[in-house]
């Protein structure tokens, strides 16, 4: 696994950007500078991410979410798990 974060994600499992994998490394979120733990789905090419807006829900009781603008930064926070093992056990 690469250890750049994908240009598209999402933490919807009904989201095409859902992927189990990467989000279980962690993905670290910075917006305009600033570290941010809410983000519901990103895309940094574009410039963008989706925040819950607030306690609000649609007519299915998914969040209602909010699209801001701005500098996107994206991070793993857990190393891969191939990485930096190399099965030496003695």
């Amino acid at each position: 696994m690469s250890d750049t974060p994908p240009n598209h994600l999402s933490t919807n499992p009904k989201s095409a950007h859902f992927d189990m994998e990467v989000l279980q490394r962690g993905i670290g979120i910075r917006f305009k500078g600033r570290e941010r733990k809410d983000v519901e789905e990103y895309n940094i090419s574009e410039g963008w991410i989706r925040v819950a807006a607030g306690k609000s829900r649609d007519r299915h009781g998914n969040p209602l979410t909010i699209k801001l603008k701005g500098e996107v930064e994206a991070w793993f926070e857990n190393p891969a798990e191939d990485a930096g093992d190399t099965g030496d056990a003695g």
